[in-house]
């Protein structure tokens, strides 16, 4: 690791969602040390363990529109925006660019703790394009209680398709609505043992979202800078697919500024190399429904429903529209596979750091 013995760059990162500080922690895993994550969120700022000094620091801004925000000054060798889908510092690349291009859909979240339906790890996927209801468990405590705490998702199209306005609404994301505004569509939907009546009355809170991408841009990295996550490739949230590209974008700046850490800018347009092409292909296959075409199929082909999918989609078909995502995702089986094969024991070997215990914390900067 050729900055272990020698002067680093002090890195900034724009932006605590997983994008960001996934790339904080592959960045300390490789030995970078001098990482500084800014968040405007502060519902954020609770990050697990202790820390030495001088590893990562992060700096929460919270933002009033009545009074200026006390932002730090603070300048650095690299600087990594990975502030969203409404970038701020993609604006300032793409000046002209306009807000996100909306789909005419909105999506309202909820999770709630309940007694485990099917499997106790099965997913719920159903309606289609204008009307979905989505649902997993997401925590293994609550399996270990004997329980299944509930993600779901609810989507209605709310925007005719032949609208010109793509203009996303701007509800406000950090506070709940009333159920009201959307529950009746799903009032008599029952799938996989769940009621999504019963799912939608009682979850204590329900938060909306604009569903929303952008185009995609033929660059990110410029000099000293780059996009990471959804301000470099926001997509719509199909094929579950979001978090692990911004993921996977972590991980690739990590490893291109390790490689060519002489060369800050050449290392940025490497990792753009890498991620851009295939990020843009999934925005665009996102955008035309991807896996989710299956439930349109089937919508389309059996509106007053089935007994068995395979009369309504042969087998081929459906495992054709599967295979095809897959492949533009990076979910094939075997690619998978192989590359856990090349990457094990890949933390002993490089003598990358532990991810415990490592977070250092500036307080809240008002």
């Amino acid at each position: 690791m050729p900055f272990l013995n020698g002067p680093q760059p002090r890195i900034i990162i724009a932006g605590a969602g997983i994008g960001g500080l996934s790339a904080a922690l592959a960045l300390h895993a490789q030995g970078f040390t001098d990482i500084h994550v800014f968040e405007q969120d502060s519902t954020a700022s609770e990050f697990p363990g202790s820390s030495p000094p001088n590893t990562i620091t992060a700096h929460f801004v919270r933002r009033n529109l009545a009074v200026p925000a006390d932002i730090p000054s603070m300048s650095g060798g690299v600087l990594i925006a990975a502030d969203g889908i409404n970038s701020t510092a993609r604006r300032l690349l793409y000046p002209n660019e306009g807000p996100p291009s909306f789909s005419g859909r909105m999506l309202w979240r909820g999770c709630i703790e309940q007694a485990p339906y099917l499997t106790g790890a099965s997913m719920v996927w159903a309606g289609h394009a204008d009307q979905k209801f989505i649902a997993y468990p997401i925590s293994e405590r609550s399996k270990k209680n004997g329980k299944s705490l509930i993600n779901w998702i609810a989507e209605l199209r709310v925007r005719s398709r032949d609208d010109p306005d793509l203009t996303p609404p701007k509800p406000d994301c950090t506070k709940s609505v009333p159920k009201e505004k959307f529950a009746g569509p799903f009032e008599k939907w029952q799938c996989g043992g769940l009621s999504m009546k019963q799912l939608i009355s009682d979850t204590e809170k329900v938060y909306e979202y604009p569903m929303s991408d952008r185009d995609p841009v033929d660059r990110w990295s410029f000099g000293r800078l780059t996009l990471l996550g959804d301000s470099a490739h926001a997509m719509y949230p199909i094929g579950s697919n979001g978090a692990s590209q911004a993921i996977l974008d972590a991980e690739a700046v990590a490893n291109c500024l390790t490689e060519q850490s002489d060369d800050i800018p050449a290392a940025l347009l490497k990792y753009q190399g890498i991620r851009l092409p295939p990020t843009s292909k999934i925005v665009m296959a996102n955008r035309a429904n991807g896996p989710d075409q299956v439930l349109q199929l089937a919508h389309e082909r059996a509106p007053e429903g089935f007994k068995n999918v395979y009369d309504v989609i042969p087998k081929d078909e459906l495992e054709e529209v599967g295979a095809k995502y897959k492949a533009i995702a990076g979910f094939e089986r075997d690619a998978v596979n192989e590359k856990a094969k090349t990457t094990e024991g890949i933390a002993e070997r490089k003598g990358l750091k532990s991810p415990q215990k490592w977070v250092g914390q500036a307080g809240g900067l008002s």
